[in-house]
């Protein structure tokens, strides 16, 4: 057993390292009466994967509920800041291959376009945050290789979701 000042003071030298990193505690609003109100409209999806914009639109709904820091309305009238973008591409690639099975993974990427409109003002965001790329495994089956694609997808439509609420958390408040 560790004597009481060393482990104090190994707990010390954690939390100086830690804010040292730059981490910080985020504040969000005390109450949801307090936080900014925000519309997502209905994506517009240039891709040729049908349905994606949904899957997008709930997964930022999914997102936003699960913060609190921001507040969804239907109201893009009443709302603080309204959401808007399009699915710009969905792409699928063979990543890794095999002699004998051909085809082990395959990768699968998602290109966004937001924008962000406070009355009055439009803020963009920066592209690279709104792409975003992921593997998964062939198989046999058609149908496994087409749900392993699904759950790929459904992964980067929350990574991008995160992001998004990030950036709308940081640069949207007046």
């Amino acid at each position: 057993m560790l004597p009481r000042s060393l482990a104090l003071a190994s707990i010390l030298a954690v939390a100086a390292a830690l804010a040292g990193c730059g981490y910080s505690r985020v504040a969000y609003p005390k109450s949801r009466e307090q936080s900014l109100s925000v519309a997502v409209q209905v994506f517009e999806n240039r891709s040729f994967d049908p349905g994606y914009e949904n899957v997008v639109a709930d997964a930022l709904k999914e997102e936003f509920a699960r913060r609190g820091a921001l507040r969804l309305t239907r109201s893009p009238e009443t709302a603080d800041v309204v959401l808007r973008g399009v699915v710009q591409n969905v792409g699928t690639g063979r990543r890794s291959f095999s002699s004998v099975v051909l085809t082990l993974e395959y990768s699968v990427n998602v290109a966004l376009e937001i924008e962000l409109q406070r009355p009055g003002t439009e803020i963009g965001i920066d592209r690279r945050v709104l792409r975003e790329d992921d593997t998964y495994l062939a198989s046999a089956d058609i149908e496994v290789t087409r749900r392993n694609r699904q759950e790929a997808l459904r992964r980067i439509a929350s990574l991008l979701a995160t992001r998004i609420h990030d950036v709308v958390f940081e640069v949207a408040p007046p």
